[in-house]
């Protein structure tokens, strides 16, 4: 349920506005968006991921490099649920604004592929995916479950069955580069007339500073980010509870 039902909802019908009156929109989402589908976020107080574990010696290129191991063992049966993971209202309700042409682009922080799984089409997953993985010596490509399966049979690491380099899945890790998403996300963000950010805490960087980009901003997330007071619209509620409403106002049918 909604706190402050009416004032919340008067907020809802200023992001219609906005997304109605203004001509390039884009969206930006971070791991608040998927909690719903069950997957974790990463930076939220006192249940946030990070807050538990060091990203650096799990999820960061050293990581894997150094103990690769400890690596698929933190990494393979969480990234597992991400794969079997089911896109929510809110993935649903952004996949259909692209498709009415009220976003135009969708910027995504997530590995999860959910938006992708919900309809959207320009989808920018800036820190990578978990579709597929590939050989760090021969470069081969392989699907995801290549690795998972390999992993599940008790062989960490995992290895390509053409060279016998380690495999390694295709995202950003900590000490990575960004990579082609991301030049492709500062791209669509020229001329953006509004950014929607869902579910993110705005805290990492570059992507973080992609609002910089956008003439007017609206943010919805559970908990403050740095760039609430420059924001044209703050929403802090249930992201979920948030986009059934706007769909309800906006007419949208998403079974």
């Amino acid at each position: 349920m909604l706190r402050n039902t009416q004032d919340i909802l008067e907020k809802i019908n200023i992001l219609k506005n906005l997304l109605l009156n203004n001509n390039k929109n884009n969206v930006l989402t971070g791991a608040g968006i998927s909690t719903e589908s069950g997957i974790p976020d990463y930076r939220s107080k006192g249940t946030g991921l990070w807050e538990k574990f060091d990203p650096m010696k799990y999820v960061s290129v050293t990581a894997l490099m150094t103990d690769p191991k400890k690596f698929f063992d933190f990494n393979i049966p969480t990234w597992t649920k991400y794969v079997n993971a089911q896109p929510n209202i809110a993935h649903k309700v952004i996949a259909k604004l692209e498709e009415m042409g009220y976003i135009q682009t969708v910027i995504t922080q997530n590995i999860d592929g959910l938006h992708i799984k919900a309809g959207s089409k320009r989808v920018r997953e800036v820190h990578g995916h978990l579709r597929t993985c590939h050989c760090m010596e021969c470069n081969r490509t392989y699907p995801f479950e290549e690795m998972a399966n390999q992993y599940f049979a008790g062989k960490n690491p995992p290895h390509c069955s053409y060279c016998n380099g380690m495999l390694r899945p295709d995202v950003v890790l900590f000490e990575d580069p960004m990579g082609k998403d991301y030049l492709k996300a500062l791209e669509d963000m020229e001329g953006c007339e509004l950014l929607v950010v869902v579910g993110s805490s705005l805290q990492v960087y570059p992507v973080a500073d992609l609002p910089s980009f956008a003439k007017k901003l609206a943010i919805i997330n559970k908990e403050e980010t740095p760039w609430d007071r420059y924001a044209d619209l703050v929403i802090h509620e249930s992201i979920g509870e948030v986009f059934r409403h706007l769909a309800d106002i906006m007419q949208i049918n998403v079974n």
